[in-house]
């Protein structure tokens, strides 16, 4: 009879605080419909929502948090066209 070998699960690390703040961030801006409305609005809504982080995530650097709102700011933004550019020389 060959042995049974046990399966070890994979370990799963933790997320860090920036993983974490992220991804509320992103399901923050889904819920409350900020894709899609006015650029003031949006700011104001960042405005907001970053004191909100800042406050939730103490332990986030002030480079931490803005590359989070860099990251939700683009979150926000319309998805580019595929269009592509055809050679003139065709």
């Amino acid at each position: 009879m060959a042995k049974r070998r046990s399966a070890r699960r994979p370990r799963v690390a933790a997320p860090t605080p920036f993983e974490e703040a992220r991804d509320e961030l992103f399901m923050h801006i889904v819920q409350c419909g900020v894709i899609g409305a006015q650029p003031e609005h949006q700011a104001e809504w960042f405005d907001d929502t970053m004191r909100y982080m800042a406050e939730r995530y103490s332990e986030l650097t002030q480079s931490q948090l803005a590359e989070l709102r860099l990251l939700g700011e683009r979150f926000v933004q319309p998805p580019k066209s595929a269009a592509r550019a055809v050679p003139a020389s065709l």
